[in-house]
């Protein structure tokens, strides 16, 4: 239980760090195609900057998405635990690309600008991907029913 819950954390952390990344380099792209100098420094600031103050509002979000579309998978998996690597890591992506087109709908605008673009939108859903790569890393797979009729 307690691998499963630091999995969990450690897929929203690594999907927000790698969800932001992707929004700061997307944003400073849009710049640079107005001809502005993009170095080093401005990429490194603007990273930090996100990180910082994108923490309070875009983390739970990210937290609320994966838990739903991770609760929504272990379900599945009962059925299917030979898929749990390729079900996490989907739901993962799916998790994240569901987010943005819900705050879409909801709010008729992206909280996020890169998701205005499918690059944006598919990047942040390769963040969540990812995110569920970790939790299938971290996490424990569930004791199938057959093993332990055995013990």
């Amino acid at each position: 239980m307690v691998r499963s819950i630091g999995g969990f954390f450690a897929a929203v952390i690594v999907t927000y760090l790698l969800g932001v990344l992707f929004v700061s380099q997307a944003n400073l792209a849009n710049v640079a195609a107005m001809g502005m100098t993009i170095d080093w420094s401005h990429r490194i600031d603007a990273i930090l900057h996100d990180l910082v103050n994108m923490v309070s509002l875009y983390l739970p979000l990210i937290a609320v998405g994966l838990l739903i579309a991770f609760a929504v998978t272990g379900g599945l998996l009962k059925f299917v635990p030979n898929l749990r690597l390729i079900g996490f890591v989907l739901a993962g992506f799916v998790g994240l690309i569901a987010l943005h087109m819900i705050m879409k709908a909801a709010l008729g605008m992206s909280g996020i600008a890169p998701t205005r673009t499918l690059i944006g939108l598919l990047a942040q859903g390769v963040a969540g991907a990812v995110g569920g790569f970790i939790y299938v890393l971290v996490a424990p797979a569930m004791p199938s029913s057959e093993s332990q009729q055995v013990e």
